[in-house]
């Protein structure tokens, strides 16, 4: 990895961040949409099968195709423990979008936890 002037990751690098970030909340998002059931979607088998048929899962199905030649390609640019520790940093990202999305609730457990990761993708990513 080849730091830019004054530290930090390349630019490529963050790029790559973000876009992993974000197809993986879509992908989650997307995933959520697809499993709510209604009336229509019945029990069991019938319910995978109307999931199968829902928009939602395919987009989540695509979010999740690229995010994993995304994340390859951040991989190849960064050490695999600061590549792994900064993207804990979606867990954050997926939670808080729950929240706006889905009217998730987030404790004041789940809240310490988001500051925790963050913190600690913080310093991570000031380091690496």
């Amino acid at each position: 990895m080849t730091p830019e002037a004054g530290g930090g990751l390349p630019a490529l690098a963050v790029g790559l961040w973000t876009a992993n970030m974000l197809l993986d909340t879509c992908g989650q998002l997307a995933f959520k949409a697809a499993a709510q059931a209604d009336a229509r979607a019945g029990t069991g088998l019938a319910r995978w099968r109307w999931m199968l048929g829902r928009p939602w899962l395919w987009i989540g199905v695509g979010c999740y195709a690229a995010e994993f030649l995304v994340w390859l390609a951040f991989l190849s640019l960064v050490p695999l423990s600061d590549g792994v520790l900064l993207g804990s940093i979606n867990i954050v990202v997926v939670m808080l979008a729950g929240r706006l999305l889905f009217a998730e609730a987030l404790s004041p457990l789940r809240l310490a936890g988001i500051l925790l990761v963050t913190a600690g993708v913080a310093v991570v990513g000031l380091q690496a």
